[in-house]
């Protein structure tokens, strides 16, 4: 707490001019914090948009997949009807299409592992953002309280 020293009119003013100049800094720097912060939450947005765009991605791969799948059993259907010679030609095309199935799906889930393990770690980045966030505005406000108490 910042005591002052009188003079013939009251306090004297060089002490209280450098007592508001402290405080100006501090808020300065206060202020300067908040900004980092608004710009690390606007990051953190921008990353939490970029998840949706995958997530939305993800279920577009789905529903290729879905296609996928139908226009293989059609082909199968398909195949049943040929001549011993296009049997086996559709054989091999349904093969490729399995293959390429599988590694749609496989890539569909890796995609949605790291969607999720992002997802997880974006929301720990906020609690923990909070948190500090909380731990500053508290401990400002313990300040703010202790200047209140101050008899001026």
């Amino acid at each position: 707490m910042e005591k002052f020293n009188r003079t013939l009119r009251g306090y004297d003013p060089d002490e209280v001019n450098s007592f508001l100049d402290k405080v100006i800094k501090r808020v300065e720097q206060m202020v300067s914090e908040i900004d980092k912060k608004d710009a690390e939450l606007k990051k953190l947005r921008e990353e939490l948009e970029k998840t949706n765009r995958l997530k939305e991605k993800l279920e577009q791969y789905e529903r290729m997949e879905d296609t996928l799948n139908r226009a293989i059993i059609m082909a199968q259907k398909t195949s049943d009807q040929l001549k011993i010679a296009a049997h086996r030609e559709s054989e091999a095309v349904l093969d490729d299409a399995k293959k390429n199935a599988n590694r749609i799906v496989n890539e569909a889930l890796m995609r949605a592992e790291k969607i999720e393990n992002e997802a997880m770690t974006l929301k720990r980045n906020v609690n923990i953002f909070k948190r500090r966030l909380k731990s500053i505005i508290e401990s400002q406000l313990e300040v703010i309280d202790e200047i209140d108490k101050v008899e001026l």
